[in-house]
């Protein structure tokens, strides 16, 4: 972590760190036809072109932030999706 995000995480009396964002994770994309998308009924398969084991790309808006793998987390009886953060773009804006 670079010197400004350090100092904007232990800033206690700034008020942006709190505010919540909504995190995009994309597994694949696919480009199927019209045609092809009017046909997809209950329990259809939309390939998608990645493998499984591809990395994921994570957005803010239409920011790539950064790549990570797919995880399932245990939760008691239940089981969730999850994120393992593989790499993080660099989050400085560009001059």
């Amino acid at each position: 972590m670079d010197d400004a995000a350090s100092e904007l995480l232990s800033d206690d009396g700034n008020p942006l760190v709190s505010v919540p964002i909504e995190v995009t994770v994309a597994v694949g994309r696919a480009r199927p036809t019209v045609r092809e998308l009017l046909r997809l009924d209950k329990d259809s398969v939309l390939t998608l072109d990645r493998r499984v084991d591809d990395p994921v790309e994570l957005f803010v808006g239409d920011k790539l932030i950064g790549l990570g793998s797919l995880e399932i987390v245990e939760d008691g009886e239940n089981s969730r999706l999850a994120v393992r953060l593989t790499e993080v773009v660099s989050l400085k804006a560009p001059l």
